[in-house]
C-alpha cells in the first residue's frame, strides 16, 4: 500500500481548519440561547426569585448549561405559557402535568418523594366558624381557580362531597389568600401545607385548618420535548444529585422538596379520574 505524502502546507491547513471549527463549536455553545425554567407563582415575586435563583446558579454550575428563571404574575399566565411552550422547563402543580402534557408533550423528571400534596381549608382561629356547613353561603378565598390542593379539589370537594353553596375569591396567591382571612375580608381559604408553614408566624396562629383533601404526589420539575436527552439527564440528575448533601437539601427546602425522587407521568394518571377538568378554568389571556 503507498502512503500518500501531505505537504507542510496542507498539514498546516487541516490544523487550522479543525482549530477554527471546534472554536466555532465552542462559541456556538457560549453563545446558545439559555434554557428557560418557569415557577408556578405560589409566592409573590420576591420570595420565588429568592427560592429558585440559587438553585439555577447550582444548575448551571453542575450540568454547564446556563438557565433563566421566568415568572408569571398570576397562575393564569403561568397556564397560558406552558400551554404554549414558552417554558423549557417548568416547576408545576401536579393537574398542570396533565395539561401540559396533553398540550405540549412536557414529562416529568424530579418530584419530591418526601411528602405527599394536599389542601387545606384554614378560617379565623377564634372566628365563628366551627365546620364546613358554617361555610355554607359564605366567601372563600382561594389563589387561583387551578391551584390543584388549594382550589381546584377542594373546590370539587366542598360542592360534590359536602354541597356547600360559596362564593369563589381568586386572589392570585397562597399567601394573598390567608390574609385575606386573617383580616377578616373572607369566611375561609384554600391553600395547602407546605405554603401554609410558610407564613409569618404572626399571621400562621390567627388561622386554624378545619378540612384536608386527600394526598397526591407533589410538584414535579417537568420539561418540553424540544429540550436534547442529554440536558434533560443532566437537570434530573442535578436535582437528585442536591438530595444528597445537607447543603443540597437546604437549597431545596424552600421550594418546598424535602427529598428528590425521579418522576413519570404515570405518577400523576390518578388525578385524570377525579373529575377536576369540570371545575378548571381555561386560561385565555
Amino acid at each position: 500500500m503507498v502512503r500518500k505524502k501531505y505537504t507542510f502546507q496542507q498539514v498546516f491547513h487541516a490544523v487550522v481548519v479543525a482549530v477554527v471549527v471546534t472554536l466555532g463549536l465552542s462559541v456556538q455553545r457560549a453563545t446558545a440561547e439559555p434554557y428557560t425554567i418557569g415557577i408556578v407563582p405560589q409566592f409573590d415575586s420576591r420570595q420565588l426569585s429568592a427560592t429558585w435563583t440559587p438553585i439555577i446558579d447550582y444548575l448551571e454550575s453542575e450540568t454547564g448549561y446556563e438557565f433563566t428563571f421566568v415568572g408569571s404574575p398570576r397562575i393564569p399566565e403561568f397556564e397560558v405559557a406552558f400551554k404554549n411552550g414558552e417554558f423549557d422547563f417548568a416547576y408545576m402543580n401536579p393537574y398542570h402535568v396533565l395539561r401540559a402534557a396533553e398540550a405540549q408533550g412536557y414529562q416529568p423528571l424530579v418530584r419530591d418523594g418526601g411528602r405527599k400534596l394536599y389542601g387545606v381549608l384554614v378560617v379565623q382561629k377564634n372566628g365563628p366558624i366551627q365546620d364546613l356547613s358554617d361555610l355554607n353561603g359564605g366567601q372563600i378565598a382561594f389563589p387561583a381557580p387551578n391551584a390543584l390542593g388549594a382550589s381546584l379539589m377542594m373546590r370539587a370537594l366542598l360542592v360534590r362531597e359536602h354541597g356547600l353553596d360559596f362564593q369563589s375569591v381568586f386572589v392570585s396567591t397562597h399567601t394573598s389568600a390567608y390574609m385575606n382571612v386573617a383580616l377578616g375580608q373572607a369566611d375561609a381559604a384554600g391553600g395547602v401545607q407546605s405554603t401554609l408553614n410558610q407564613l409569618a408566624p404572626e399571621v400562621r396562629e390567627r388561622l386554624r385548618i378545619i378540612y384536608e383533601t386527600p394526598r397526591v404526589e407533589p410538584h414535579p420539575v417537568v420539561a418540553h420535548p424540544r429540550v436534547p436527552d442529554a440536558v434533560r439527564d443532566a437537570v434530573r440528575d442535578a436535582f437528585l444529585k442536591l438530595g444528597q448533601s445537607e447543603e443540597g437539601l437546604a437549597l431545596l427546602a424552600p421550594v418546598p422538596m424535602k427529598m428528590p425522587v425521579p418522576a413519570t407521568y404515570n405518577d400523576y394518571l390518578p388525578l385524570s379520574v377525579m373529575g377536576l377538568e369540570v371545575f378548571y378554568v381555561k386560561s385565555g389571556l
